[in-house]
Parts: C-alpha cells; structure tokens; sequence
C-alpha cells in the first residue's frame, strides 16, 4: 500500500489529497531541479533523507559546483568522498566521523558558529538557499508533514529555500511542537518509506577503565544537580552515567538543543516531569534527537515533548529563563587558566561549536544554574593529559575562561567561576590524573601561575 492509499483510508480532505498528489512525483525527478551552482540545505542529524541525496548523487555527471550545508548527518555521505569535489563541495557546521576526513583534506570547508545563531545566515540570505531536501511525516488531516525527529536548523532554511524537495517517510515520527510545514509549502514531494538513520549510544572499544572513568564522572556530575533542576544533556557516556545516578532526584526537566535514549527510563518513572520548570512547565523541550528507534518511537505524537527550531531553543537569553539550569557539555582539553578547547586536536577541526557556549552562558545566567564542562582527566590510552599547561597550537577556544564555571573530571570538582589565575591553576591541578600534576605544577610555578 503507497502512503497516499493510507491517507485515503484516513480520510483525508479531498483538497487536501488534491495538492499532494499535484506535487507527487519521483525522486529522481525532483532533484533535476537542482543546477550547478546551487546552495542545498540537507535535512541533518538521524532525518537524513537518504533517497534524495542518492538521487541528486546519481547527477554528479551533470553537475558542478553545488555546496552542501548542514550540521552532523548520520550515515554514508556520498557526496563527501574522494573524487565528488569538482560535482560538490560540503560546509559542515559541525562534523562528524563521515566528514572529518573530507575537511581535513580540504574537499570539504567547516564553518564556526554558534548553534543558536546558525539560522541567521539562512534569514539574512548570508547563505541564500535555493534547495533545501526534507524528509518528513505524512501529512496529516490538515495538510501538516512533521519534520519529525530534527526540527533544529533544517526549519528555518526550509523557510528561505526557493524550492523545497520532501520525502514522504511512514518511518519518519510525527513529532509536536513548531515541528510542522504545510504541503502547499512544498514544490515536489515523493513517496519513500525507510528507516530513520540511527546512532546508538555504546561505544564498542571502550575499555573498562574508562567505562568506569565515565561512571565516576557521572556520579559526581549528578550530585551537582539538585531536585527542580532543568537539564541540558547531549550524547554521549558520560550524559548517560549521569542519567544513572539521577534515580533519587525529584521534579528534573529537560531544555536541551538534543537528547538520546537515555532520558526515557526517568520520564517514564516520573524523574523528568518538569513539573518545577520556570518556562514550559511540564513539557520536554528539544530541537532534534540521536538516538536509536527506541527515542524515535518514544516521541512519536509524544504531548508532552515539544520540538522547536534551534534559534529558540539555544538563545541563552531563553534558556536563562529556566531556573536551576544545568547544562554539561564536554571538552577536548582545558588550560591551567580554564580555555576550553571543544571543537579541535591543535588544528585539526574534530567537531564544532554546536550549542555548548549558548547553553552554557545561559545557565549562568539562569537562578541557581549550574554550567558544567565535564571530561575524563586523559586521553583514552591514558597517554596525554587533557588538562593542560597551554592549549595546542592551533586549538581553537570554544568556551572561554570568562565563560567557565564547574569543571569536572573522575578525580574531582574544580569550581572556577570568580577565582583569579592562581587560584584556577591549583583548583585543575587538583582534578587533572595523578601521573600529570607535577608536571602541571611545574609549568604554573615557571609562568608564575601559582
């Protein structure tokens, strides 16, 4: 059965059937509107839409020069590999494992920005979009498609794009919130129905010293967080330890630009009721979410989880307004004056900025909030210190020292905020690996740190 026959078994308005099926049309059709030249936004994260993207690939022949921007896409990027450059170049505003190579080699570009501020380029036509490629819900009684599990940036350049091309996906959940696009806004759409991308949360080569390096982390993380607290919480082992350890906490929400799988078994055990939230009191708010087809199926028509574009979600002037935020996001090393490095190894861009800065400002803002940079003390081998005398050399610096409240580590709570030079020195002294402090302590005696 094709997904207009289930929508007339629905009863769909007969207008509403009317529009759809004037749009309907074939994949490999609808990316012909697609030139040489073009700006095409792709629907990010888990939503990917993966037959749009396979059939504007299979132009490569008749195409050059067409850039591609998004932030983290799960899955294969065929567009990315070698030999795709002269047909399309990618601008990454954060990268993952599937295009880190492509930017370290120079066939793809990274752009810094602040995950917040992202939408501006798309509303001030910085980045003018001519096509942006969607994969969504099925229409609903009222001609509604869902961006389903990521509203965050793809919204807002669906907005400003020229052409809009969708995948109908059955798979795609239905997800509430400012989650929806009419079809009458929508140029070309066709009939696909496949899995959602998913990204499961275990690390399969972690060892199990640093599992438990993760598990400590995440204890001492969760006892900063005290009953009524809003919680900003990203992907990751460490999120997930805390989750762990939040079982005798009451009345938490939840504010956060994403969230996976781990957050389920609190709401469901009434955990994470956001009875206490100062702002959308009762309601999990969220831009999109990585996870598996648990955390799909889980927002599916969920009324008490609201998706809202990234704008919204990460202004810190929004996010302040939550009471007792608490917002933990991770680094890639700390200097003895507090700099986080988040988004490089020295120049070599890894990741980006994302949302760490806006919610980290913001819960600084927020009464009673709490900013929480949390990292294992060392690298995984045990090698390198990542609490360190001075960044690398090229590193860039996500978080500034200005910014920076709580850093945590396994061996301990280092608290920052209003402390001079000296005194942050001995204070990450104190939570850097045993094997690390005397040469830490070296360096902060030799530049007069302490």
């Amino acid at each position: 059965m094709t997904i207009v026959d289930e929508l007339k078994q629905k009863n769909l308005p007969a207008n509403i059937l009317n529009i759809y099926n004037k749009k309907l049309t074939s994949a490999d059709e609808a990316v012909r509107r697609i030139k040489s030249g073009d700006n095409v936004v792709v629907h990010p994260g888990c939503a990917v839409p993966q037959e749009l993207v396979a059939a504007m690939v299979r132009r490569k022949n008749e195409l050059e020069n067409v850039t591609l921007y998004h932030i983290l896409i799960v899955g294969e990027l065929p567009y990315v590999e070698s030999g795709m450059e002269d047909h399309f170049k990618h601008k990454a505003f954060f990268i993952g494992a599937n295009t880190r190579k492509a930017v370290h080699e120079g066939r793809a570009e990274f752009i810094p920005i602040f995950l917040s501020e992202l939408p501006l380029l798309f509303k001030r036509d910085i980045i003018p979009v001519d096509i942006a490629l969607l994969n969504l819900s099925p229409p609903d009684e009222h001609g509604f498609c869902s961006y389903g599990v990521d509203v965050g940036t793809i919204k807002s350049a669906a907005e400003r794009a020229k052409i809009i091309i969708a995948q109908i996906n059955s798979e795609m959940p239905r997800c509430l919130g400012d989650s929806f696009i009419h079809i009458n806004k929508i140029d070309y759409l066709f009939e696909h129905t496949e899995p959602i991308q998913e990204l499961p949360q275990i690390d399969p080569n972690a060892s199990e010293e640093l599992l438990r390096v993760y598990d400590t982390i995440g204890r001492r993380v969760a006892d900063l967080i005290e009953d009524g607290s809003t919680l900003q919480m990203g992907i990751g082992a460490i999120p997930d330890c805390v989750m762990k350890y939040l079982r005798d906490k009451k009345d938490l929400g939840i504010h956060t630009e994403m969230f996976s799988d781990g957050i389920i078994p609190l709401v469901q055990e009434g955990i994470i009721n956001g009875e206490q939230k100062s702002l959308h009191p009762g309601k999990i708010i969220v831009g999109f979410v990585l996870g598996t087809r648990k955390v799909f199926d889980f927002v599916d028509n969920n009324p008490v989880i609201e998706f809202h574009p990234q704008e919204y979600v990460n202004d810190p002037f929004i996010i302040a307004k939550n009471k007792k935020m608490v917002a933990l996001n991770s680094a890639i090393e700390i200097d003895l004056s507090g700099q986080v490095c988040a988004d490089s190894i020295g120049s070599k861009i890894f990741s980006g900025i994302g949302g760490q800065v806006d919610f980290i400002r913001g819960a600084a803002h927020s009464e009673g909030g709490k900013p929480i940079i949390a990292l294992p003390s060392t690298t995984k081998d045990g090698k390198v210190s990542r609490i360190v005398p001075q960044l690398r050399q090229g590193a860039g610096v996500v978080t500034s020292r200005g910014d920076v409240h709580y850093i945590v580590t396994e061996h301990g709570v280092a608290h920052l905020f209003g402390k001079s030079l000296k005194e942050r020195a001995r204070e990450l002294i104190k939570i850097a690996h045993p094997n690390f402090r005397d040469d830490l302590t070296k360096f902060a005696k030799e530049t007069r740190h302490i």
